[in-house]
């Protein structure tokens, strides 16, 4: 009995490690995507062309704005971001929350300024808890395979 519940537990083991091992092996925008909170981010990242950008090596570390972020913007600015002729606005806005390397909440100090894939800079304040350029963090430290994404509850912009 025992030997035949040993075996069975080794054989779901076997069977269901795989699985488990492959929610956790997605990149940034595999895991945006199984998220279901990014729908409006990666349509973005799509028109702006990016996904072979942040599905590769990396690392990096993504402030991703959910779809209440987005949806918080002015009437119209999602659209016509997304419109063809608007894709390099669309790029820089979508760089300017992306930072090479891989920077944990642990990371994070008061004033610390990142520089982004989009050439500007980020600042961290921690005041009344983690914020990037005034848009609040929401939830931190979601591992991808190429890096870290942080949930923030605004589009921020980058300086014109």
């Amino acid at each position: 009995m025992i030997r035949r519940t040993f075996l069975a537990l080794t054989t779901a083991m076997a069977f269901s490690a795989p699985a488990f091992a492959d929610n956790h092996a997605k990149d940034i925008v595999d895991t945006a995507v199984g998220a279901g909170t990014f729908g409006t981010l990666v349509a973005a990242v799509q028109a702006a062309g990016l996904v072979d950008t942040l599905k590769g090596e990396g690392p990096f570390t993504v402030f991703a704005p959910t779809d209440e972020a987005f949806a918080a913007l002015p009437a119209g600015t999602v659209e016509d971001l997304l419109k063809p002729e608007n894709k390099d606005q669309l790029t820089a806005i979508l760089t300017y929350h992306v930072v090479p390397g891989k920077v944990m909440s642990t990371d994070l100090s008061e004033g610390l300024k990142a520089a982004t894939v989009q050439g500007g800079e980020v600042t961290i304040t921690l005041d009344g808890g983690p914020k990037v350029n005034g848009a609040n963090i929401t939830t931190a430290d979601i591992e991808a395979t190429n890096g870290v994404i942080h949930v923030i509850d605004a589009v921020i912009l980058p300086p014109q």
